[in-house]
């Protein structure tokens, strides 16, 4: 019976790319390994790019020749050595750690060919302002948050825009008109937080459409999500954030969001006509 050819889950390419990571950490290079090893050097970078399904006999062999003794770091590792077959929802485990340990949104932004998303309550992450930025995570936060923690969102949130600079990956955001018209500090700060985004979508990499307040019915009524398209060969990945926590789902669930971007984009403006509404809410501000 012919084997049932390999899916190249987010997990396989999340472990293959920290696998990757550590090694060059540690000036290793893949003939290196093969050699001390005795193993095949072009194996080891299909383990790498996920071609290949990679065992946890070798994950630990590896691990312990880049001398990475982390314990609990190298407990998920193994971990996702085990599961890299599954393509069901992250656990929740790998959720509150923001760092290059384990899978995490700014990962996904930085791989994806094209990002889609919808934005129902307040403007993307990708294209908010500072002083935008820190009212919206101190709110989500909640008071006792504690200051360093604030200061790390605002940062990690700052850091991620440098993609826009590099103008490599496509974004195409739907933005609700009642995330336009939301109030978030002064009319002077929502007005160049609209100004910014009005900026942004004259990059030929960036779409923006608005989604009117007076549509009723549309795909994305259960609010914001994202989907990732990343290159070929992988899949999709939608995604979506809630109290719960944050949760990514590979296909066939990623086709879900898929679909309801793709009939929520035509359901909003066009580019031009999105601009034009914007252009006319920064006036009503002044």
């Amino acid at each position: 019976m012919p084997h049932k050819p390999f899916i190249r889950t987010l997990r396989a390419q999340w472990l293959g790319q920290q696998l990757r990571q550590i090694r060059e950490q540690r000036g290793m290079t893949l003939k290196l390994v093969a050699t001390h090893l005795n193993r095949d050097m072009s194996a080891l970078g299909r383990y790498e790019r996920a071609d290949w399904p990679i065992r946890r006999e070798d994950v630990v062999a590896l691990l312990d020749l880049y001398g990475f003794h982390r314990a609990d770091e190298r407990a998920h590792l193994l971990s996702l050595a085990e599961e890299v077959w599954r393509t069901d929802r992250w656990n929740d485990a790998y959720d509150n750690v923001i760092d290059s340990s384990f899978i995490d949104f700014p990962w996904l932004e930085s791989r994806a060919d094209r990002i889609c998303s919808y934005h129902s309550t307040v403007m993307p992450g990708l294209f908010q302002l500072r002083d935008y930025a820190e009212l919206v995570i101190r709110e989500v936060e909640g008071p006792k948050a504690p200051e360093g923690l604030i200061q790390r969102g605002i940062a990690l949130r700052m850091d991620r825009q440098q993609m826009l600079e590099r103008g490599q990956t496509k974004i195409n955001a739907i933005i609700d008109e009642s995330a336009l018209r939301r109030p978030i500090g002064t009319p002077k700060l929502m007005q160049d937080q609209l100004r910014r985004i009005l900026q942004l979508a004259r990059q030929p990499q960036i779409e923006v459409r608005v989604l009117p307040r007076d549509i009723g019915l549309h795909p994305a009524l259960d609010g914001s999500f994202w989907v990732f398209e990343m290159p070929t060969p992988y899949p999709a990945v939608g995604y979506l954030e809630s109290l719960a926590g944050q949760m990514y789902f590979e296909s066939p669930k990623a086709d879900r969001f898929v679909s309801a971007y793709h009939r929520t984009c035509d359901a909003a403006l066009d580019p031009r006509e999105s601009a034009g509404l914007i252009s006319k809410i920064v006036e009503e501000l002044a």
